[in-house]
């Protein structure tokens, strides 16, 4: 961890570390993921089957989807010591605690791709001009296209109501304002980030950074973990 990609990261909140995991490290656990999505699909009026998960929200089907499959080890294969020395060197210093780490899967073909009605949202309220509470890492368990239901960031917006950054009202009409979102956002200098990219891929987020799933419009499961690695007593 350079000081280049420090700098991106406070200034940005985000940090992609390009096949932080072999392809082969993460194989494992797609085949299990994919082993597992298959059988629900097969079970007659299964959760995983289109007809059911297609009666939720979107983002409703992702949590029920997560939830429901259960790959043993995952936290161990994910958050390992290197990639928590990694966080520390980030930081400064080392989590106080560590979330366990959960599966982030989209069934495939939701709809068409969109930014709209989006559910934008904060894990953690903090103040953006104090310390770094916490930073979220996000795996790519296989290769995710660019519409394949990636977590999408909004870079910058940690620091709302700092100097040379828009208030939280401006950034939230812009959010509410139809037509050009990644226009009317990147005219307050905040950038919408997605996900996407190679499996063994890791992205580490601030957690005061706005993000929200997104509709996978392929074919193809979307297969992410993430897990939140909290400073200073800020676990919640």
């Amino acid at each position: 961890m350079n000081q280049s990609q420090k700098s991106l990261f406070i200034d940005s909140g985000y940090q992609r570390l390009e096949v932080f995991y072999s392809k082969k490290a993460v194989a494992g656990i797609g085949a299990k993921v994919l082993d597992e999505f298959k059988l629900l699909s097969s079970q007659r009026g299964g959760l995983a089957s289109a007809s059911s998960l297609q009666k939720l929200p979107v983002f409703q089907q992702i949590g029920k989807l997560s939830a429901r499959i259960k790959v043993p080890g995952l936290h161990e294969s994910l958050s390992t010591p290197e990639l928590i020395a990694c966080i520390t060197r980030l930081a400064g210093r080392p989590p106080s605690a560590i979330q366990d780490t959960q599966l982030l899967l989209s069934p495939p073909n939701q709809g068409a791709s969109t930014l709209e009605n989006l559910n934008w949202h904060v894990d953690i309220a903090a103040n953006p001009k104090g310390p770094l509470p916490g930073i979220q890492a996000f795996f790519l368990i296989d290769d995710v296209a660019p519409g394949g239901g990636a977590t999408l960031a909004l870079a910058g917006s940690h620091r709302v109501n700092t100097q040379g950054m828009p208030t939280s009202s401006q950034l939230r009409e812009a959010l509410k304002t139809p037509g050009d979102l990644r226009g009317n956002l990147h005219r307050l200098g905040i950038e919408i980030i997605e996900m996407s990219g190679r499996a063994g891929d890791v992205f580490l987020m601030d957690l005061r950074v706005l993000h929200t799933p997104s509709v996978n419009s392929t074919k193809n499961v979307r297969m992410m973990a993430t897990t939140r690695f909290f400073f200073d007593g800020s676990s919640r």
